[in-house]
């Protein structure tokens, strides 16, 4: 296999026009990807890691003024305009974008939408479009692809959605695929199989990868370089095996030290065990054999999204609640927030019996409990300030009359998550997202609830925002001692918050413990594969963890 680069980045420089005047998004970065190359950038948000990616694809908008040089093959992209810069797309380079719900067209099949590119390079009739998209369909691991290259992207589950996109941008076999945060929105173990996909594919292609992502297990486990990126500039460039063994700039030090690791939350946990009371307290949360069932339509039968499922939370407790999408985590969540019925088996919050409850009865039992949703920037009201939002609960539950007279309350509020007051003027698209998220986190205090439900509060963010967020959740806990169920897919991050950990497997409650246990001895087969999937921040150690994975897959 050749090893001649296929990218070539030259001090390249991207300038966006506002009107507060320009803003310099890329400051004469310098990057090249080698021919079956793996390279990872990585930074937070802002760093420019997406700008340098759609620059590359020619993908900027007109404000975006490029100087530099983006070399693909013989061609400086910067200077292509039109059909030209049509024609390298697809065939050079080709992008995996992040979303492949927002990515693939709801109302044409997947096999269309990859046919798509073939016919728009003019080399395929129809029918051997259709040949070519059932053949790189099963090659990305879709089964049955003669009869599901005819399914609408609703009809596949998230992670084989993203190998349909995969799919799409390998169709025309380019030597550059960029992967903008390819496994963001995917449970682990669905991400170490996209990633293996990647894997075999650069072997089996000889494609090169740049690699776009916060998440450093990624990193160690798929990329052979990493570049780091801040304020636009490139501050370190390494192999893989050095930059984690040998971070040299302080900005990358300190983006491996927010890494959430296993096992980091067993001191603290054993610290809050002895503090906590050992007077009998009534549990703010029972479950006894809970079923939540929804019913069937059309004749068919209904679907059980939680069987048998038991599990108490104390005052001041945390919860974690871990599993795959499709687990029954967020139903359990909703179930207890009052926002999906219990069908079976027994609940009991905060002294109220779940099953059959009427909303009257409950509605004033909705004060003590707080929210804090996954997605901050679609949680709030665009058109409300931060400060009309997170008065939004004490106005509807009757402790403030409007939002003026809330205004000290939520003044308070924002300076107990760390932000300023003077940010309750604003609106929320001007706070950055772990901005945003603190805010979610004051108006989720607001009523000062005995028990918080915590749907995902972190996985949107960048790991050193992430990590941020966390130590003022653990801050804030601690303050107001609330109960809370965290719910998570990413066992790092429910290991450094919860007391102890609950699994959930097809609706089912497989193993449940302290962390130490459940994270240090799982006993459960599946326990086992999700901690094996979650990627470590070492290449060596996660080479290892993904040898433990192939033997664990075989084994079922």
């Amino acid at each position: 296999m050749s090893r001649g680069r296929v990218l070539d980045i030259d001090r390249l420089k991207v300038t966006f026009a506002t009107d507060a005047g320009d803003v310099v998004a890329v400051d004469n970065a310098s990057l090249s990807v080698a021919a079956g190359e793996v390279v990872a950038i990585v930074g937070e948000s802002g760093s420019g890691k997406t700008v340098t990616a759609k620059t590359i694809l020619g993908l900027l908008p007109d404000t975006a003024v490029s100087r530099g040089a983006v070399l693909l093959g013989a061609n400086n992209v910067i200077a292509l305009s039109g059909a030209r810069l049509r024609a390298i797309r697809g065939t050079d380079v080709a992008m995996v974008f992040q979303e492949p719900s927002t990515a693939l067209n709801p109302v044409y099949t997947v096999g269309w939408q990859i046919a798509e590119g073939l016919r728009a390079h003019g080399k395929f009739t129809k029918k051997q479009a259709r040949v070519k998209a059932i053949d790189i369909l099963r090659k990305v691991g879709i089964p049955d692809p003669e009869t599901r290259v005819d399914y609408y992207p609703h009809q596949f589950s998230g992670g084989q959605k993203q190998r349909v996109v995969i799919a799409m941008a390998l169709v025309l076999n380019p030597g550059l695929i960029v992967a903008d945060e390819p496994t963001t929105a995917l449970d682990v173990t669905v991400q170490a199989e996209i990633l293996d996909l990647l894997r075999n594919l650069r072997g089996e292609f000889g494609t090169a990868i740049l690699l776009i992502t916060h998440n450093m297990g990624v990193v160690a486990d798929l990329a052979d370089r990493v570049v780091v990126m801040y304020n636009g500039e490139v501050v370190e460039e390494a192999t893989a095996t050095e930059l984690f063994s040998r971070p040299q700039h302080p900005y990358t030090q300190k983006l491996l030290a927010a890494v959430p690791r296993l096992g980091s939350g067993a001191v603290r946990a054993a610290a809050r065990a002895s503090e906590r009371s050992t007077a009998k307290v009534e549990p703010v949360v029972v479950a006894r054999d809970l079923v939540i069932e929804y019913p069937g339509r059309l004749g068919r039968s209904g679907f059980r999204a939680v069987d048998g499922v038991s599990f108490t939370i104390s005052p001041g407790e945390v919860l974690g609640l871990v599993g795959e999408s499709g687990s029954g985590k967020t139903t359990i969540g909703r179930a207890i927030g009052g926002l999906t019925k219990v069908t079976g088996g027994s609940l009991q919050v905060l002294g109220h019996e779940m099953l059959g409850i009427r909303e009257r009865t409950f509605k004033p039992v909705r004060s003590e409990i707080g929210f804090v949703f996954q997605d901050p920037a679609s949680s709030f009201n665009p058109l409300l300030t931060i400060a009309q939002a997170v008065a939004e609960p004490l106005i509807v539950h009757k402790r403030a009359g409007d939002a003026a007279a809330a205004r000290p309350r939520v003044d308070e509020l924002l300076e107990a998550v760390q932000l300023p007051k003077a940010f309750g003027n604003r609106y929320p698209h001007e706070l950055s997202g772990g901005q945003r998220q603190r805010a979610s986190l004051a108006r989720s205090l607001a009523l000062e609830p005995s028990l918080l439900i915590a749907d995902e509060p972190t996985s949107a963010l960048d790991v050193s925002v992430q990590a941020r967020v966390l130590e003022l959740f653990a801050e804030i806990q601690k303050e107001f001692g609330f109960a809370a169920l965290f719910i998570s897919h990413d066992l790092a991050v429910v290991d450094m918050l919860a007391d102890r950990i609950a699994v959930l497997y097809h609706g089912e409650l497989v193993e449940e413990g302290p962390g130490s246990d459940v994270l240090g001895s799982p006993q459960h087969p599946y326990t086992q594969r999700l901690l094996a999937s979650l990627p470590v921040p070492d290449p060596a150690e996660q080479a290892t963890r993904r040898d433990l994975l192939r033997v664990l897959r075989e084994s079922d």
